[in-house]
């Protein structure tokens, strides 16, 4: 069987004996990268989450898979589906933010504007690297989805979401300290969804929080140290896991 740096998504829903062509981005991994030549093994994941070994026929620049055994791969996502909002933070933070939430187990992140978010303004192409990001994390460390990185919303558009969750929360630094585990062990048994709304390098304001709140938010505390933008993410999404007995 092919090694979990061997595994490829591709779109649709499909079933043994098709043959499905790798995206132009994946086709030159194998072929360049991986140097993959025709008769190699490669794992397949498709739309459902459902898993194939294939053998590849490698021409040129285009490459094929044809889907000649079905993988039982068991439980590989959290029944809570986990969403970060992240403030877009600065540099080429988001991306490792991306990746090891990908990681980590989030189904979704959306990009945040709030109000202490600086530097430069954030275009589409940095959504398509970002999706990018979430789908090659997500191939190497065995998710059967790609998590989903949203359009960059604003904190208007974000609060209007929140009741598509069952609990939505805020890490903010002056909320009352209490552990997580106390908090997440409360509430992951009864809940199906999650936001963790998390802040730029600045913090959120009193107003966004206090906002944040009305519309049902939870605010939490991350204990007695101020964390990193780019840790908040990585600590609720492990202490939530943690929690559900899933690390």
């Amino acid at each position: 069987m092919a090694s979990l740096r061997d595994r490829f998504f591709v779109e649709g829903v499909h079933v043994l004996g098709e043959s499905v062509a790798f995206a132009a981005d994946d086709a030159r991994k194998i072929a360049t990268v991986l140097r993959g030549r025709t008769g190699d093994r490669v794992q397949v994941v498709d739309s459902a989450g459902s898993a194939f070994s294939a053998s590849i026929d490698v021409s040129g620049g285009a490459v094929v898979a044809t889907l000649d055994e079905r993988i039982e791969r068991g439980v590989r996502e959290s029944a809570v589906r986990l969403a970060i909002a992240q403030a877009i933070p600065k540099g080429q933070k988001m991306d490792l933010i991306i990746e090891k939430a990908t990681e980590l187990g989030a189904a979704a992140i959306v990009p945040l504007r709030s109000d202490r978010v600086v530097g430069e303004r954030t275009g589409d192409h940095k959504i398509e690297r970002w999706q990018r990001l979430a789908k090659t994390a997500a191939q190497q460390c065995g998710r059967s989805v790609i998590p989903t990185v949203a359009a960059i919303a604003s904190w208007d558009e974000l609060l209007a979401t929140f009741p598509s969750y069952d609990r939505v929360y805020i890490p903010w630094e002056l909320a009352d300290v209490q552990p997580l585990r106390a908090t997440f062990e409360a509430d992951a048994p009864h809940i199906a969804s999650a936001l963790f709304v998390i802040g730029p390098e600045g913090g959120f304001s009193s107003h966004e929080v206090e906002r944040a709140i009305a519309a049902g938010a939870v605010a939490i505390s991350l204990g007695t140290r101020i964390l990193r933008t780019e840790t908040v993410a990585l600590v609720v999404l492990a202490a939530f896991a943690y929690a559900r007995g899933e690390l």
